[in-house]
């Protein structure tokens, strides 16, 4: 058997997911929040803030006390109406290859998991992506629990998940340095940078 790993935002989406998702649930909150970091957007843009603090920064302003499955509520409806229009048409086909072929599929993302788990789900595609931290009570702390998936965490993920050495072939899919190191895990001639471009 084969694995397929995607990256999401980039790859197979055409924006940021995550953002989206953002403006989608609360655009004042959103602008109201870009407004009042803009520092700390400037120096996120210029490769000095990280990005685990910058998607902290975002839940906890927008999400900080809400109920997880209230956010998973609002999620399904955002999988369903909002995410199929930013989805790039070459990954259906690719999607369909993997399927025909009977491989193992999996979407590998720093984007919040609860955010693209109906989406998943709808595809049968299974889903590696940031968790984000709950209290006793199934509330948003606003930080993310664990690491950010991305770079080094995303192969430390996959290899949480599956035992690579049992697949015949890995394909990699992505579109970023945060996907270079789960890239590798796959055969050169098996790595897609920017696949659906």
């Amino acid at each position: 058997m084969n694995l397929a790993l995607f990256d999401f935002d980039g790859t197979i989406s055409s924006r940021d997911s995550f953002l989206l998702f953002l403006w989608h649930v609360n655009k004042t909150a959103v602008a109201r929040t870009v407004l009042v970091h803009v520092p700390q957007i400037i120096a996120y843009k210029l490769g000095v803030y990280p990005p685990a603090k910058m998607k902290e920064l975002f839940l906890g302003q927008l999400f900080a006390g809400r109920q997880l499955s209230d956010l998973q509520k609002v999620s399904e409806h955002y999988c369903n109406a909002v995410l199929p229009g930013i989805i790039r048409e070459g990954f259906w086909k690719r999607l369909a290859w993997h399927r025909v072929n009977g491989d193992e599929i999996a979407v590998v993302s720093a984007s919040p998991a609860f955010m693209l788990a109906p989406w998943c789900r709808l595809q049968g595609i299974e889903l590696i992506g940031t968790e984000v931290e709950t209290d006793a009570f199934g509330r948003l702390t606003g930080r993310i629990k664990g690491k950010n998936c991305m770079g080094r965490e995303k192969v430390r993920r996959i290899n949480l998940r599956y035992d690579i050495s049992k697949f015949d072939i890995l394909y990699g899919y992505g579109d970023s340095g945060a996907d270079l190191d789960m890239l590798e895990l796959a055969d050169p001639e098996n790595r897609f940078y920017k696949p659906f471009r």
